[in-house]
């Protein structure tokens, strides 16, 4: 008699990852083939309405670079990354047609459109078992004191109450992972984007997310002074540049917290240990936001349907996302994200500001032009952060501006970033055109 043999599609995201990915783990646990996919959808290279397309060149440099490293430990285990371009429901649901996938897994991601995509795959495949992983946070919705629909409205009260809570260990992974399904060979599309970034401090992949983490804490002992030093704006060790690895999930927030654990227990505890776990909160923080208000995050009025009073100038628009403002400081944070994919944490709350308050203009295309070139974006993070300085989240106090003359002698007093990344003061006008778009005369 022949056995029934299981077969499981693991749908890889956010979760580019082998160890503490709780989903892969179950699924590979269960079955006994297994199909590992990513899919890479067309539309993320495409303008939105916002003038920004979802994926720019060094995310998607990043992400490639990532998805070969985490095909090459894939294959050390037996199996191998299946990458497919075009609509993702329909790429999982061809794969679950033609070789009869019993169980599809994946860690549920705070993102609204990814959790709509896997609801809509849940409706279509009632026949199908799903597996749904708490691989992107901190704790899972049971351990929270609140339900997600009760999520306090700021950062304070949600850390005063988590803040205790215990952190699961992260799961190790599987030695041994099910064979792919008999008649399946896995390959990458020849429909994939051409990789345009030559080179990016930024190396992908797990190993290289464990390698940072581990020089920035047992190898430097940079940890100690995190908290003096992470308002830096240039430089690679004023702070942990873990957030990009963590953004497509090559290593997870609970795998952070538990190495910041292990070096206050084998090193030091400090207020600069505590400061990184702490930030680890705030992005906790904002996944759940996230989760609790869908698509609030990206209307103008926010989660607090506060609309602000704003327009939008197309110039003003276009130098703020070159770097040709009056203000130096400005125009340096946005030449070195449009170099490099990067920007420090000072630098975007700084452009943030200028762009929402100097220049008058709607939050949402500054945070569609950073979910475009930043390496490290973050759905939740992004949004929540640009509803925060727009005044229309999660700031208790609204509407947040930077003196952005004190802040440039604060952190850059002898213009050294200035003069590295040229940005001078432009002597161009900001408009040449009213919002009307009636021409404006400067004689």
């Amino acid at each position: 008699m022949t056995k029934f043999l299981s077969i499981g599609l693991h749908w890889f995201n956010h979760d580019l990852r082998l160890d503490d990915n709780p989903a892969l783990f179950e699924v590979a646990s269960t079955n006994d083939r297994l199909i590992c996919l990513f899919v890479v959808d067309p539309r993320w290279f495409k303008s939105s309405h916002y003038q920004s397309a979802h994926m720019g060149s060094h995310r998607w440099h990043f992400l490639l670079n990532t998805l070969r490293h985490l095909d090459v430990s894939l294959q050390a285990h037996g199996q191998k990354l299946h990458v497919m371009v075009g609509d993702p429901l329909r790429c999982v649901m061809e794969l679950v047609e033609q070789y009869e996938v019993n169980t599809v897994s994946t860690n549920i991601h705070s993102g609204l459109y990814e959790r709509q995509q896997w609801q809509r795959l849940k409706n279509y495949g009632e026949h199908l078992r799903f597996i749904e992983g708490q691989g992107h946070s901190l704790f899972n919705p049971e351990q929270l004191p609140f339900s997600v629909n009760d999520l306090p409205a700021t950062f304070t009260p949600f850390r005063k109450h988590v803040e205790a809570l215990k952190i699961d260990r992260p799961i190790r992974s599987k030695t041994e992972y099910p064979p792919i399904p008999n008649g399946f060979t896995a390959q990458w599309s020849s429909n994939l984007p051409i990789d345009k970034v030559q080179s990016s401090e930024f190396s992908g992949g797990e190993q290289s997310a464990l390698r940072q983490l581990n020089y920035y804490l047992f190898e430097t002992d940079l940890i100690q002074s995190y908290k003096s030093q992470r308002n830096g704006l240039d430089g690679w060790d004023f702070s942990s540049k873990l957030s990009a690895w963590l953004a497509n999930g090559s290593i997870s927030a609970k795998q952070v917290a538990a190495a910041i654990a292990r070096y206050e227990k084998e090193r030091v505890q400090n207020e600069s240990t505590y400061w990184l776990r702490f930030e680890l909160l705030w992005r906790e923080f904002f996944y759940w936001y996230a989760r609790k208000h869908g698509g609030r995050l990206f209307q103008l009025a926010g989660v607090q349907q506060k609309r602000p009073l704003t327009s939008f100038w197309p110039q003003r628009f276009a130098r703020w996302c070159a770097g040709n403002t009056p203000y130096p400081i400005v125009n340096d944070c946005m030449k070195q994200l449009n170099a490099t994919g990067y920007m420090s944490n000072r630098g975007r709350q700084l452009v943030a500001s200028c762009l929402v308050h100097e220049l008058g203009l709607d939050w949402r295309y500054g945070a569609a032009y950073f979910e475009q070139q930043l390496i490290d974006f973050d759905v939740a993070s992004n949004y929540g952060n640009w509803q925060y300085l727009a005044g229309v989240g999660a700031d208790p106090r609204g509407h947040r501006r930077f003196d952005l003359e004190k802040q440039t002698q604060q952190y850059d007093p002898n213009n050294e970033f200035i003069r590295r990344w040229d940005g001078h003061a432009s002597s161009l006008p900001l408009d040449d055109v009213d919002p009307s778009d009636w021409p404006i005369n400067w004689q």
